[in-house]
């Protein structure tokens, strides 16, 4: 429809106002300037199409060139395409060429790369066309979505505020809500034609689904067209048209018996969790939707997913063959060892990989807290009269330091860093650690300790870790902690409250100490294997000297756990042996 050039161009600035005659058709053009046109690509001289693409749209439109259509619905080329109608596009593409060469226009044939819009599905490139459409407005209201994003909703993780901000900006054009496409939701519209013609649209009253192309009109239709002559509508909505108010219905604001809607809106979260490919669809649109209607954002807090990649890192897709069925490894490994995986694998807002590896680590993490709730159930429960140790005072602080940052994470909706931090203190740290310390305390069979040290410490301290481990668990695998609660008190864990960290446990000296009485069990356990000792054995004939830090109080409770017959703190003198090299333990014999 024209031939343009950059208007800083000094090799065209002759010529505009002039015209040029394009071949094959020899249709007359005015040449005109531009500043979309880039002066160092080809010629300088740039053709502009109808339809060429978004961008020549958008000179046409601004130019106010005529718009000449040439392509069918079908894919074939109209009347206005001369000698070339019928043809599809690629085909009429090979005769053009040839035409051109026939008349000695063509001066060369390359292969380029081009950029072009082309279907997902079938990869073929997308021809433009024209068709009237239903538009909804978005363009006006871009500066109070931006601000209902900023002010109104919270989103984490926060950086994918920032997405759904750019996207609205970048907004060019209204939202054009309905689809020429066989599948979808109906648009229930009818149209009077009247003697003249004319179209005028009639909406059913609302209560039922119609499908308008038909579906027998409704009475109070038929009343509006005195002509009696009625078209349905063979289109359908826009796919985030109606999904995108899936928020409202989900509250029963259809039945208006259950009066719901008026409590809960706005919602407090969006559910399911939001995943970050579609933020600029189905959030985006959900947020315009609500705002045109109540003026509000639906939702207070986003939560954004990432997505579910197949085990070598790549998007599970149908056609790819990659797909993974959740239900095997659910029936081979149980629910929460699944639910473990998915919580485990992937950060707030980041992709995540299968890993049965990981499952199957859900499933032994599900039989060690079963193993672990039966041992600590083998004594009584208790809640008053008791005496912690410093290796009660040691674990309870560690347990304060899961508990806040286990709901700091799940305050922020993130279950990435409960699911590790649980799995790291309940297996390595309580199981491995306290609980192999604790047992001769708990047992008490040869009276080395009070009965307000074991009933008290022990026994209290035992089952206060349990019971935050399980509340803290039970959202990622809620199927092994409710049954143990349900053992355990006769009622579900689901109905619990999870109470915050006791300020009573909060010392750090005693949280210092953690990691080295670590250190020291994993010394003495590979001094004894080394040794050929089984772990229950004693050492006998010589003096541990263990790091500073665990001074006694401490000295008891390593002495029956590890059966020394005696331990002294700090570094000896004389001859010894070094039983880790990275470590101040040593063997006096």
């Amino acid at each position: 429809m024209a031939v343009a050039f950059n208007p800083s161009d000094n090799r065209y600035r002759r010529l505009e106002g002039l015209h040029a005659i394009v071949p094959p058709l020899n249709q007359e053009v005015p040449i005109v300037s531009h500043p979309s046109v880039k002066p160092d690509f080809g010629t300088g001289l740039e053709m502009i199409s109808t339809f060429g693409d978004t961008r020549d749209l958008m000179v046409v439109n601004e130019l106010k060139l005529p718009m000449k259509i040439v392509v069918n619905p079908d894919g074939t080329l109209n009347e206005l395409a001369g000698k070339y109608k019928g043809l599809n596009v690629r085909e009429a593409r090979e005769v053009i060429i040839k035409d051109l060469q026939e008349a000695g226009l063509l001066v060369k044939r390359e292969a380029l790369r081009h950029t072009v819009p082309i279907c997902w599905r079938c990869k073929t490139p997308i021809e433009i066309i024209v068709t009237k459409e239903y538009f909804l407005k978005q363009l006006q209201f871009k500066d109070e979505l931006v601000r209902l994003v900023q002010k109104e909703m919270i989103i984490k993780p926060p950086e994918y505020a920032q997405t759904l901000i750019d996207w609205i900006k970048s907004l060019e054009f209204d939202w054009p809500i309905s689809r020429r496409r066989y599948y979808g939701t109906e648009i229930p519209i009818w149209y009077c034609i009247d003697e003249e013609g004319n179209a005028r649209p009639i909406v059913p009253k609302p209560g039922r689904y119609y499908r308008p192309w038909r579906d027998e009109p409704p009475p109070e239709v038929k009343e509006q067209c005195p002509s009696g002559k009625l078209v349905g509508e063979d289109r359908v909505l826009d796919t985030w048209f109606d999904s995108s108010i899936s928020w409202i219905y989900a509250t029963g604001y259809t039945k208006p018996n259950i009066r719901a809607f008026e409590k809960v809106y706005p919602h407090s979260i969006l559910r399911p969790p939001q995943g970050y490919d579609i933020i600029r669809t189905w959030l985006y649109y959900s947020v315009v939707r609500a705002y045109l209607l109540y003026g509000k954002p639906p939702f207070k807090y986003v939560r954004i997913s990432g997505m579910g990649l197949d085990e070598k890192g790549e998007a599970m897709h149908k056609s790819k063959g990659n797909i993974i069925d959740p239900i095997p490894p659910v029936e081979k490994y149980g629910a929460d060892a699944a639910r473990f995986w998915a919580a485990a694998s992937a950060k707030l807002g980041s992709d995540y990989r299968y890993s049965e590896q990981l499952i199957r680590t859900g499933h032994d993490f599900a039989i060690k807290l079963w193993n672990i709730a039966r041992f600590i159930s083998s004594f009584p429960e208790v809640n008053d009269d008791y005496e912690l140790t410093s290796l009660d005072l040691m674990i309870l602080a560690k347990l304060n330091e899961v508990i806040r940052a286990s709901l700091n994470a799940y305050n922020d909706f993130d279950v990435y860093v409960p699911a590790n931090i649980l799995y790291d203190f309940t297996w390595h740290v309580f199981a491995d650690h306290y609980l192999e310390a604790v047992k001769s305390r708990a047992y008490n069979r040869d009276g080395l300790f009070t009965e307000r040290q074991q009933r008290g410490g022990a026994w209290f301290t035992l089952y206060r870790v349990l019971r935050t481990v399980l509340k803290l668990l039970a959202p990622i695998m809620p199927f092994v902690t409710d049954q143990v609660w349900r053992s355990l008190y006769g009622e579900s864990i689901h109905r619990q409250l999870i109470e915050d960290p006791d300020p009573r446990f909060d010392n750090k000296e005693y949280l210092n100490m953690l990691e080295p009485f670590m250190e020291f069990n994993r010394t003495i356990w590979t001094y004894k294997n080394r040794a050929g000792l089984s772990l229950n054995e004693p050492i006998d004939g010589g003096v541990i000297y263990a790091p500073e830090v665990l001074k006694p109080p401490l000295e008891p409770e390593l002495k029956a756990m590890h059966k020394i017959r005696e331990i002294k703190f700090g570094k000896p003198a004389g001859s010894y042996e070094v039983l880790d090299e990275s470590l101040p333990v040593y063997l006096i014999k």
